[in-house]
């Protein structure tokens, strides 16, 4: 006889707020949710049933609402430990004045970038993070690996997005010459990542997406080249798209279209692409997007940063487009935080056109969490609370002096200051307790990037 399998072990939680962001937007003033392995197994209102088996955690949320785990789908990791520089520039000039310093980093740079970054999302209720990372210079290591591990000593469910750049100053691009790739060399390197590390199931905990950086920063062929490789591997495309009016310009200059027109002629609209801002979108540009499912990572803080402008993100949510949120780089976003990034979508879209009917709490934390989900191509998984979704989630602990006088729950999340996070499960394990991450040390974490940043400015400035 073939022995019995481990009894599913369970967490309960009950007696919070929830707030499922479903399709119709179920909350519950107090109730539970019952998580079985790495799903959850039931939600509902009042008290989860006494004659569950095999319970390991019974949590009291009195106090607290529980929501979807964030979803970050855009960043850049390795600007980790150049945080505070070039703080009064544009898109172009900020990058002009930085990418000579990134394109010295090595393996242990980007490792201990990369452990910083995903330590301050997770700590603040990220579940699921990606990295676009684009900086490759030769000779620097594994970088990817790096990357890659950072995320599962952490405990994060991710996606690299695997950037590549190859069009620098000589080609009438931005980056320096050092600091690009080939054609031929970052679709390989792409390919590769794809190969060592894309994990396609249900429960993946790591993705590959192919994503050359920027039409500034890459070639049309690499565009074209890289959107073949992508749909013959079955993986996703990200890239950045219509950030500043520099780069309308530019494309015009360089191509004759807008980034729109220019990204569609060369096969980049499409249910499987997303792209990073957004911000100078005409109608057309959104009927693009909406006509073809492409995604919008919404990075309001970096925009407002860079001085980039406000997305119609209403105008988009109305057309039908997919918009989840980003952190960027914490280069031009030094918080390195998603769950400011629900505040201030709300306040910077309510600068815009549709002023106070531009964003609402709940919209604001359907974008931070099944918007995102979406964009990563992954919403039948995570971004809602749902019967047979995956146990990615966050309580929110809002009865201390800065929530409790705030009547709505998701109301205090979203507006009042930054939550502690009581508990975070990532595909149903604990990633952090008590506003603590748990899976590694905060302050050794700290003190790595901190010298690992000191040593990257040493060597930009003897170069």
């Amino acid at each position: 006889m073939a022995p019995s399998a481990d009894p599913v072990s369970r967490i309960v939680i009950e007696n919070a707020a929830i707030a499922t962001v479903d399709a119709h937007d179920t909350e519950y003033a107090s109730g539970h949710l019952v998580v079985a392995g790495n799903t959850i197994e039931s939600i509902g209102a009042g008290r989860a049933p006494e004659d569950l088996e095999n319970v390991v955690r019974r949590i009291d949320g009195t106090g607290h609402l529980v929501t979807p785990g964030l979803v970050n789908t855009h960043h850049h990791f390795y600007q980790w430990i150049t945080r505070g520089l070039a703080t009064d520039h544009n898109l172009f000039d900020w990058l002009v004045a930085l990418y000579p310093t990134w394109a010295r980093i090595d393996e242990p740079m980007v490792r201990a970038a990369a452990r910083g970054s995903l330590a301050m999302m997770a700590r603040g209720g990220v579940t699921t993070a990606m990295d676009h990372h684009y900086v490759y210079p030769r000779g620097s290591g594994d970088l990817s690996g790096a990357i890659i591990g950072a995320a599962r000593d952490t405990g994060v469910r991710f996606t690299l997005a695997r950037g590549s750049m190859d069009r620098s100053v000589k080609d009438g691009g931005l980056p320096p010459d050092f600091a690009v790739e080939s054609l031929d060399g970052a679709l390989a390197g792409t390919e590769a990542a794809i190969d060592a590390h894309h994990d396609a199931s249900f429960d993946s905990m790591t993705q590959v997406a192919v994503a050359p950086c920027s039409p500034f920063s890459i070639s049309t062929e690499l565009l074209r080249q890289g959107a073949e490789l992508a749909r013959r591997r079955g993986v996703r495309m990200h890239t950045h798209g219509s950030e500043t009016v520099e780069e309308e310009k530019f494309c015009h200059e360089l191509f004759g279209m807008g980034p729109t027109d220019y990204f569609e002629s060369t096969g980049w609209l499409g249910d499987d692409v997303w792209m990073a801002h957004c911000v100078h979108m005409n109608d057309a540009d959104i009927a693009a997007f909406a006509r073809t499912g492409t995604g919008v990572a919404h990075c309001p803080s970096s925009n407002a940063r860079l001085a980039a402008g406000i997305a119609r993100v209403p105008d988009m949510l109305a057309a039908g487009v997919p918009v989840g949120l980003g952190v960027d780089g914490t280069a031009s976003n030094e918080s390195g935080e998603l769950h400011t990034e629900l505040r201030n979508a709300l306040l910077i879209n309510r600068l815009g056109a549709h002023r106070e009917k531009a964003l609402n709490a709940r919209q604001a934390l359907r974008l931070g969490t099944y918007g995102g989900a979406q964009v990563l191509g992954r919403a039948d998984q995570i971004g809602s609370l749902e019967r047979g979704k995956l146990a990615d989630l966050v309580l929110w602990k809002l009865d201390t002096l800065a929530h409790a006088s705030i009547a709505d729950p998701v109301t205090a999340l979203v507006l009042g200051a930054a939550a502690p996070v009581t508990l975070s499960l990532v595909n149903g394990k604990p990633v952090v307790e008590d506003n603590h991450l748990i899976t590694a040390d905060e302050d050794a974490i700290a003190r790595v990037t901190r010298d690992e940043a000191r040593r990257l400015a040493q060597i930009a400035a003897g170069a």
